[in-house]
């Protein structure tokens, strides 16, 4: 596990969009960063599926997070550029932006793989994330410590068999992340790197091996040091790099 220890206070004063965040690792990532002090956009499908994430962060006491609905399956991009006049609106800048959305399509041999099925995984887990931070990048400048972490897998840094459509757009999303990473060096205070969250109790790893025991990974909440990491003042000087959450 990667070890790091925050502070309590990590993240006061600090506002992160995480994408995906109604359930499995963003919900987590979204409640361990309200814990920590920021203020949290949650950014889901739909309004219902984020209440319940609200409403936990709410009961806790913490600051209170605006819910965004958005469908990144189906969002044409002028769509991006109102969010991101939406949030400018609501709460002035950014200073973090999880992208934890993502989708895996049918594990099949690249023979196989239905085109469309291709392209849907490449426009949620490439296209969106791109035309996201595009848009999102104004609010992240303002910052005076911005951080962009960009969600990967072992697959998107090794390529194996019958990963073709998630494990190609794990390579874009990393290509995305060193270009953007190598962009921002020297000349801004945003960041950009990546992490591999590994094998986690989700249901997008059920869904990926479903014979597998969940109660041999780890859940979601035991791999949030790096998240917290990345997103915090300690990492200030990280750009570019390709994390690992274990």
């Amino acid at each position: 596990m990667f070890d790091y220890s925050a502070h309590p206070e990590l993240l006061k004063g600090r506002i992160i969009l995480v994408t995906g965040a109604a359930r499995g690792i963003g919900a987590a990532a979204a409640k361990t960063y309200a814990a920590h002090g920021a203020t949290v956009l949650l950014l889901g499908r739909t309004e219902a599926s984020l209440a319940q994430v609200h409403d936990e962060i709410q009961a806790a006491g913490h600051l209170l997070p605006l819910v965004i609905p958005f469908n990144l399956e189906s969002t044409d991009p002028a769509q991006y550029h109102d969010l991101a006049t939406m949030i400018e609106r609501k709460v002035g800048r950014l200073d973090g932006l999880l992208h934890n959305a993502s989708i895996i399509g049918p594990r099949t041999s690249v023979e196989h793989l239905p085109g469309e099925d291709f392209m849907q995984v490449m426009h949620v887990n490439v296209n969106a994330t791109f035309m996201l931070t595009q848009a999102l990048l104004p609010l992240l400048r303002r910052s005076t410590d911005a951080s962009v972490a960009f969600t990967s897998s072992s697959v998107g840094r090794k390529g194996r068999a019958q990963w073709g459509a998630y494990g190609v757009s794990k390579f874009a999303t990393e290509g995305l992340m060193q270009t953007l990473a190598d962009e921002l060096e020297g000349v801004t205070s945003v960041r950009a790197n990546s992490i591999n969250p590994g094998a986690t109790r989700t249901g997008m790893r059920a869904q990926a091996y479903p014979d597998e025991n969940p109660q041999n990974n780890p859940a979601p909440e035991d791999i949030m040091p790096v998240y917290l990491y990345l997103m915090g003042p300690d990492s200030k000087s990280i750009n570019g790099q390709a994390l690992n959450a274990q």
